[in-house]
């Protein structure tokens, strides 16, 4: 007799719940480096975050984009720390959420970040979300939140923000897939370009996004993709660095590998298969994986 589908997810869930709990976390978080005008910081928090600062003469302007700084999200518990502390954070202009899962979109985290800017500052960030997710962060203390759906952009803290499309799924629990997911392309004034491509599987959309917007970094998710049935909304190693070529990109950051144990890969494995590939490619160079809590610094753009 074949044992039930519910029992069979249900002992998958609990066995890699346990997993996740057997090992200490590793990692330190780290503070954030000083960024000169024109200069871009992109600091790794670890699986999908990231604290942009964009230097301008007032000062950086700060972005976090998914920020899950928690222990544990529901019962699968982080293996590596956060980046940075929420107390050592500067104060946080924007922040984006590409969707409404749980690794994505972390309610606790979003209050302590409104918090601590508001303390810092007097006042709160605005948070920029896809189509159908307002509700959820519509009671955080945001100063302002703004909905977009695909190639709709919108300006804030002297940024030009679009949403750009994926190959996902949106829904919070099971049945609100009214909810909309993306990645967003970002520009400063000075003319830096990054692309955050959310979670994704490889999809045509990549190419479009280039003919559009022309990021010249991508930031781009590499793990969760085994058993194969994940590939259907994530990429694999290889397809996230041909996604960096259909982008003509300049430099690729890979993301969502290492802290949560959400695909059965072993932990480890993701950049080695990226960096093995990159090499076949020639793209080695091209390709920066960061540890959590380190930041690499684009030089200002030459006009």
């Amino acid at each position: 007799m074949h044992r039930p589908f519910v029992l069979t997810k249900l002992g998958q869930v609990t066995k890699v719940a346990w997993e996740s709990h057997q090992n200490p976390i590793r990692g330190v978080s780290r503070k954030p480096v000083p960024i000169a005008d024109g200069e871009l910081g992109i600091m790794f928090q670890g699986h999908s975050s990231f604290l942009l600062q964009f230097g301008t003469p007032a000062g950086a302007t700060n972005v976090l984009i998914d920020p899950v700084f928690a222990t544990r999200l529901v019962v699968l518990r982080r293996q590596r720390k956060p980046g940075v502390r929420v107390e050592d954070l500067p104060p946080i202009d924007v922040v984006l959420l590409t969707h409404a899962h749980m690794d994505h979109l972390n309610r606790p985290t979003l209050r302590r970040v409104v918090r601590a800017t508001r303390a810092a500052t007097g006042c709160a960030p605005i948070a920029i979300v896809p189509h159908g997710v307002e509700d959820l962060v519509a009671t955080l203390g945001f100063s302002e939140v703004r909905s977009l759906k695909w190639w709709q952009q919108t300006d804030a803290a002297g940024l030009r923000i679009t949403l750009t499309p994926a190959k996902h799924w949106g829904a919070r629990m099971f049945s609100d897939t009214h909810r909309l997911f993306g990645g967003y392309v970002l520009e400063d004034a000075s003319g830096h370009r990054l692309y955050h491509s959310g979670d994704t599987a490889y999809f045509s959309g990549f190419t479009e996004i280039k003919h559009r917007l022309g990021p010249q970094i991508a930031l781009l998710p590499i793990g969760a993709y085994f058993p194969d049935s994940y590939r259907a909304v994530h990429t694999s190693p290889e397809e996230a660095l041909q996604a960096f070529v259909d982008l003509g990109a300049d430099a690729m950051i890979p993301m969502h590998f290492g802290t949560f144990p959400l695909g059965r890969e072993p932990m480890e494995e993701p950049p080695v298969r990226l960096l093995e590939d990159a090499r076949r490619r020639g793209l080695e160079d091209r390709v920066h994986i960061l540890e959590e809590g380190e930041t690499m610094v684009v030089p200002p753009i030459s006009l």
